[in-house]
């Protein structure tokens, strides 16, 4: 079996003092108490604001061994303006370089919305913005069911970029259930099931959901079937709502070690 990586989407959420982080900890040591749970986590801070270099740098110099997924920011993914996308990527990449500098990068996640649809000009732009992370190590999020086809899938495979395996509500027009493998990284990314608040939701509400055991165990058995494909697998909650992703992934990691060494001590 492969490598198996798991941790939360975000690391710095006030509301996680109590749940997670000890009563009184100041937010400038929160990396440090998250390093010394997990081996992983995706920010996502990058989506809204264009992280710096010196930013990353602090980040490595505060966080022990912890290696990063970073996620793209909106101005290519959501709000992309066709004269300036090119020059952010350039931004970006000089951002997140000290992360490769380090061999602390696992990823680049380009996540789309759910309004980018299987259209020439989008097919267009993912085409040219994968180009622009050509030798990045990529994963790519669909949230409408239009990419879910072979096409795409054997791109993804001649890129060696990630399709991102996702748990989301089971509703119409949402990516269903799809774990194949397109690199030696897999990426899994577990937003909840909050189906009746999904749409027309703050990201807040979409996202407060608290996977129950029996789910998580669900889960842990797509992870292993995708693992068996790849050499490494990402793992991430998004639910983070009260410290929810925290419990779910400590949760996560548990099943899985149970499962391990069952296996190990059977065979």
């Amino acid at each position: 079996m492969g490598n198996i990586a798991i941790g939360t989407s975000g690391y710095s959420y006030n509301e996680w003092v109590g749940p997670f982080y000890p009563p009184k900890t100041k937010q400038e040591e929160f990396l440090s108490l998250y390093a010394a749970q997990f081996s992983t986590v995706e920010l996502n801070f990058s989506y809204y604001v264009m992280p710096t270099a010196e930013q990353i740098r602090r980040m490595l110099e505060t966080s022990g061994d912890l290696a990063f997924a970073i996620k793209a920011p909106q101005s290519l993914t959501h709000k992309v303006d066709p004269s300036k996308w090119q020059e952010e990527v350039k931004t970006y990449l000089t951002a997140i370089e000290p992360l490769r500098e380090a061999g602390r990068l696992e990823a680049v996640l380009i996540q789309f919305p759910y309004s980018f649809h299987y259209e020439a000009d989008n097919r267009r732009h993912l085409d040219k913005l994968l180009t622009e992370f050509s030798g990045i190590p990529s994963a790519v999020e669909f949230r409408n069911n239009d990419w879910n086809n072979n096409r795409v899938i054997d791109e993804f495979k001649k890129r060696q970029v990630a399709y991102v395996s996702t748990d989301l509500p089971d509703l119409k027009g949402l990516p269903p259930v799809l774990d194949v493998s397109t690199s030696p990284l897999a990426y899994f990314r577990l937003h909840g099931r909050n189906a009746d608040n999904w749409w027309g939701s703050d990201s807040r509400t979409r996202y407060d959901y608290l996977y129950s055991d029996k789910e998580l165990e669900g889960a842990a058995q797509r992870i292993k079937r995708i693992v068996v494909k790849a050499d490494k697998i990402l793992v991430y909650f998004n639910n983070h709502a009260r410290g929810q992703a925290v419990k779910n992934a400590l949760t996560l990691k548990k099943i899985l070690d149970i499962k391990n060494d069952t296996e190990h001590s059977a065979s």
